[in-house]
């Protein structure tokens, strides 16, 4: 027995449990807690994960005055930038261990839903098929028909969620200095990560609806995780508001 038939045993005994609740939806119902019983297992990780992020943006204003001060010499810059990782005990990269960590985990979960050897894709959400696909559900009623109204239930909480992201993703980027550039191509990904949430809506229309269920559940959990561990973030150390200044010099005139 494959991996995913076994997996996917498991989560057809949790549907037979979750049944009186759920209906002929059990199955849709065991996917969302399976989703969420393992990214709460994968929580920890997401908060090392963070604070390796609080540790670079902690730097942010001394990496800036080495970047301004030794800008004529690359080398002696790298140099300062790297001695001042050493002293700190952090590294330009802090963070990205535990996310990597958990991408196979990921893909494990992504494959289950998307496999018909996993015995899920035959069950049903508000009697749409879990291996069907949104294009399968315009083929039958169109995009206000009863399958068609699933998609559309989720496409709505994928926009909720990938606006929220993009917003606060917009919040920090204007609110904190660039910590990126002494690693290349880390300013680019930076500009263009909080436009990524929005590609969930492609992954939903073109995957089987079971994994669609699966994205949407971990995309939403991923935003309110990481909401709720940067909520305590301000401005990074020895930066100050712009009107700061002004009210010193007021306290200090008194």
């Amino acid at each position: 027995m494959s991996v995913f038939a076994t997996l996917g045993a498991a989560l057809g005994r949790l549907a037979d449990v979750l049944a009186p609740v759920f209906g002929a939806s059990a199955t849709a119902a065991a996917i969302v807690v399976c989703t969420l019983a393992v990214r709460a297992a994968l929580h920890p990780l997401a908060r090392a994960a963070v604070r390796g992020e609080k540790s670079r943006a902690a730097l942010a204003p001394q990496l800036a005055e080495i970047r301004r001060k030794h800008a004529k010499d690359p080398e002696r810059m790298q140099r300062e930038l790297a001695g001042l990782y050493r002293e700190a005990g952090a590294s330009p990269l802090a963070g990205c261990l535990p996310m990597l960590l958990q991408l196979p985990v990921f893909f494990l979960m992504y494959h289950l839903f998307t496999s018909p050897r996993s015995g899920l894709l035959g069950e049903r959400l508000l009697g749409a098929p879990l291996g069907g696909r949104w294009f399968d559900a315009l083929a039958d009623g169109g995009p206000f028909g009863p399958h068609g109204l699933v998609y559309a239930g989720l496409f709505a909480l994928v926009a909720v969620v990938a606006t929220s992201t993009y917003r606060r993703a917009r919040r920090t980027a204007v609110a904190a200095p660039a910590t990126g550039a002494e690693v290349p191509g880390m300013a680019a990904v930076g500009r263009l990560a909080p436009l990524l949430s929005f590609g969930t809506l492609l992954t939903v229309a073109v995957v089987p609806l079971a994994a669609g269920l699966y994205v949407v559940t971990s995309t939403a959990w991923t935003a309110c995780e990481r909401a709720l561990l940067l909520r305590d973030r301000g401005p990074a150390a020895g930066t100050e508001r712009p009107d700061s200044g002004g009210k010193a010099a007021a306290a200090t005139a008194k």
